[in-house]
This record gives C-alpha cells, structure tokens and sequence, in this order.
C-alpha cells in the first residue's frame, strides 16, 4: 500500500549531487596514458583504469570500466584556502602518476588510461567521495601508498607502501617491508571479484546509457 505521506525531494542534496557528478565524469573519454598529456589549467577529478590485458590482477575490471585509483586536485588548499602553487595542479598531478606507473616493473603504460573531469573544488570533493564509496578502487583501499609523494628523508625511512610491495621499481628508497606481497595480492583478486559482482548497483549508472551501463 502506497505510504500516506507526501514524497520529499531535495535537488541540491549532496546524494543527488554526488551522483549526478559521477554520472559526468563517466561521460568523458578515457585516455591512453601512455600518451602525454595536452597541457591545461585547472583542477578537478581523475581516475586510472586497465584499458589493456596483461594483468592478471587487473584484466577482470576491463569490460566493466572501474577505476584501480581514484583521485583529486584543489585549486585551493583546503586547509589554509590560499590558491594552489601552480595554475595546472590537475594536470601536474596526472604526470606524477604516469611517472610512478611507468617507472615499475610489473606495469606498462599502454594497459592503462586516464579519465578527467575539471570541476571547482567543493564539486570535487563530493565526485571523488562518491567514486570511491562507490568503487572502492585497488589503489585506494587495498594497495594504498599509490598517491603519496617522496618526503625526503621521512619516505626514506618509511615502511615501503601496500601498493610499492606488489609494484616494486619506483625510484624511492625504503625502510622495512612489512607486507605479504602473495596476501596483497590475494586480497586484490578478492576486492576485483567483489567489484565486478556489485558494479551495476551504483545508483548513477542506473541511468547512464554506453558502455558504462551495458557492462555492468
């Protein structure tokens, strides 16, 4: 029986802002990454996907377009509000992953691709929390380390990251080792498996039309 209560909408509420965000930003095209970058200003949203077979950890996620990270660039900073250091931070920020990927062993830049979307900061937030609730990419829950950059001596003296583990090469140096590379591995596959099974339940590819959507 339909509830006796009226109906409450709220268009401007951060759930049907987040989704209408992530259904934009999986508009947009995805990039080789094996090709450089155009140059361009601003900041925004990005994500990195296995476009190519070659891994036996990643291939899974081709058919059904999920990000392995997820990521952001502020034109502000969000602690202080003062302006970025540079007018191009998205930008910037996308090349130091293309370094970091193609610096390893196990990876080659052509398997991946790079989808971006230029958006103001608080539009930002809300599409990055909303694509990693609702993936739950590799790089960001299980094999974290990804992102961060090289703090001199204290990254020297750090333990070598989930992600540095399983993806060893990257010009750094470490401290200790603490992780299994055969568990990570393990719980990579098992976080894929549990992707591909839940993908078309993400509320805004329910009403995207194109791949996005006849995939999942």
């Amino acid at each position: 029986m339909p509830s006796a209560e009226p109906a409450y909408f709220d268009p401007l509420s951060t759930t049907d802002l987040t989704n209408t965000i992530c259904e934009r930003f999986e508009r947009e095209r995805t990039r080789p990454l094996i090709n450089e970058l155009p140059f361009f200003e601003g900041s925004g949203l990005y994500a990195i996907y296995c476009i190519a077979e070659g891994s036996d950890l990643y291939d899974p996620l081709i058919p059904f377009d999920i990000p392995v990270y997820v990521g952001k660039s502020h034109s502000h900073s969000s602690a202080t509000g003062k302006p970025a250091k540079t007018s191009h931070p998205l930008w910037l920020r996308v090349g130091q992953h293309r370094k970091s990927i193609g610096e390893v062993e196990s990876l080659r830049l052509e398997q991946f691709g790079i989808r971006i979307l230029r958006t103001p900061d608080v539009h930002c937030d809300l599409g990055e929390n909303g694509l990693r609730v609702g993936f739950q990419p590799v790089w960001n829950s299980e094999l974290t380390g990804f992102g961060s950059n090289e703090q001199g001596s204290t990254t020297r003296s750090s333990a070598r990251s989930r992600w540095d583990t399983v993806h060893p090469g990257r010009r750094r140096s470490f401290g200790a080792e603490p992780h299994d590379p055969e568990a990570l591995r393990t719980a990579v596959r098992q976080r894929v498996a549990r992707q591909v099974a839940s993908c078309h339940l993400l509320p805004w590819r329910a009403h995207m039309l194109g791949p996005s959507s006849r995939s999942c």
